[in-house]
């Protein structure tokens, strides 16, 4: 059993930056993929990033890619997602997930079905 917590979250403006943080309970966190989704008011929950156990795989949605990286410290059980250049389109509750799967652990998974674990979820909101 894994227990997610996000932080982070706030208003910006377009052009900013912010950090989220995952902060999860368990011994087990070193052994999990990792990823952050997110959903935008009215909208379905998509695919933002995603990070394997080891940190050696990580992959991005297009529409983030180049802006936002993605990194873990399995000793601070901390996943995080930094995100630059922020964009109003990227308001939206997010979400960090983890997934026990050997596939999606070793590689990471951008489909959230993967997912077993989700947090409460951070509000990001960007002004123009």
């Amino acid at each position: 059993q894994v227990q997610l917590v996000e932080s982070g979250g706030g208003l910006v403006q377009a052009g900013g930056s912010l950090r989220l943080s995952c902060a999860a309970s368990g011994r087990t966190f070193s052994s999990y993929g990792m990823g952050w989704f997110r959903q935008a008011p009215g909208k379905e929950r998509e695919f933002v990033a995603t990070i394997s156990w080891s940190g050696g795989n990580t992959y991005y949605a297009d529409s983030v890619k180049g802006r936002f990286i993605i990194s873990r410290d399995n000793a601070k059980n901390t996943v995080y997602l930094q995100m630059n250049s922020l964009k109003p389109e990227d308001t939206a509750v997010y979400y960090c997930a983890a997934t026990p799967g050997y596939y999606c652990s070793a590689y990471g998974c951008s489909t959230s079905s993967n997912y077993d674990y989700w947090g409460q979820g951070t509000q990001v909101t960007v002004s123009s």
